[in-house]
């Protein structure tokens, strides 16, 4: 196995936009599982399956093939990087990825995914679950409020009008169901280097680990 860098924190903390410079930078393969699990809830929607029916969504996992190619996220071969970000799908995400036959299914794709390849990883149970001997650890945070705002940015450039409020009460719920999930919970190791990014820059984020991880 390569090298393995794993990013873990709550939604909105920047992890997946330092994630993918990091990447570029450091010639490391960028692996979204965060993504994948966006994926399956909208295959879930795509196929009428309610979230209550795990069966069901675990069977669509294990006949899904998910890539990552220049950036983008592939379902079957087909280019969902936008139809995944939708508050359709972020609203039944943090529930889907709590069905526990679900993750073991998806962290089998992450680690085979990774192989013998230099990767960087993020999500919410990398460092603890996916790669708990990853070579290097961090936990990036940032407050509420500053996540909930990078979101309704995020969404105003996408031309998503949800209001601030809505973004911020459903940051709270996802973190609370992240938080006590029976598997893979987001949990703060105390092996990883933690990284409040709440009044950091991108660029001040990436430099951060970029001189931890190329020592």
């Amino acid at each position: 196995m390569g090298k393995v860098v794993a990013i873990d924190g709550p939604a909105g903390s920047g992890k997946g936009t330092v994630a993918k410079i990091l990447a570029e930078k450091c010639n490391l393969v960028y692996i979204d599982t965060g993504a994948m699990y966006r994926a399956i809830a909208y295959a879930s929607l795509q196929n009428n399956i309610d979230i209550s029916e795990e069966e069901k969504i675990v069977e669509l996992a294990k006949n899904s093939k998910i890539d990552f190619i220049d950036g983008k996220t592939y379902l079957n071969g087909i280019d969902i990087s936008k139809e995944i970000r939708t508050m359709e799908v972020t609203r039944i995400v943090s529930p889907i990825s709590s069905i526990v036959k679900l993750r073991e299914i998806l962290v089998d794709m992450q680690r085979n995914m990774a192989g013998n390849s230099n990767v960087i990883m993020e999500g919410r149970d990398i460092t603890t679950v996916v790669f708990p001997n990853a070579d290097y650890k961090f936990y990036l945070d940032a407050s509420i409020e500053e996540r909930a705002n990078r979101r309704y940015k995020e969404n105003k450039e996408k031309g998503m009008d949800v209001s601030l409020e809505e973004i911020k009460e459903n940051i709270s719920k996802r973190d609370y169901n992240d938080m006590h999930k029976e598997v893979g919970s987001l949990t703060r190791t105390a092996d990883s280097i933690y990284i409040d990014s709440t009044n950091l820059t991108i660029d001040e984020v990436v430099e951060k680990i970029k001189n931890i991880i190329e020592v």
